[in-house]
């Protein structure tokens, strides 16, 4: 297999080119045509980034906002009762909490709904084939003894200062 990018060959089933360090791991799915599709559930996202194995659904999201508002009704109610007068007001923390996450779940289904809707099929494109020579690849890169070498051959322009010049 040869890399894209510097023309290098490369054993079958690399990920990295030997010479270049470009990733070739997708070029076999690339010259067979199947090139690999993402995933394409949506999961939830909880706390700091971690996914949760649930699906995004209209009941998720409905859940979230129904048990939001009971919490909130649940507050009000030890709002005006003496047994909560003091607390009822730590009850809004769930309640908003879970009203925010169902409507945001409900919006993201939204949108994903108007993607899937709005989005064509891929459409498979076919490239002609041509075929190359060896001439026609690219040397390998040279590697950076080479380069340092042949930097350090060449000298450097100097300046000279002559004294009538200072003047």
């Amino acid at each position: 297999m040869f890399c894209p990018k510097c023309a290098t060959q490369n054993l079958d089933g690399a990920s990295f080119c030997r010479t270049c360090g470009a990733n070739i791991s997708l070029v076999p799915q690339a010259l067979t045509g199947q090139l690999a599709q993402p995933p394409t559930e949506d999961v939830v996202e909880g706390r700091r980034g971690r996914k949760r194995g649930r699906e995004l659904s209209l009941d998720h999201a409905l859940k979230n906002i129904f048990m939001g508002m009971a919490f909130l009704i649940i507050a009000i109610a030890l709002g005006r009762s003496p047994i909560g007068q003091a607390w009822w007001f730590w009850m809004l923390i769930p309640a908003f909490s879970m009203m925010g996450t169902g409507v945001a779940q409900y919006i993201r289904l939204k949108e994903k709904q108007k993607q899937t809707s709005v989005s064509a099929p891929p459409v498979a494109r076919t490239f002609p084939e041509r075929t190359r020579t060896p001439e026609e690849l690219r040397p390998p890169v040279p590697s950076v003894t080479e380069g340092t070498t042949r930097h350090l051959g060449v000298e450097a322009p100097t300046r000279h200062l002559d004294s009538n010049e200072s003047k």
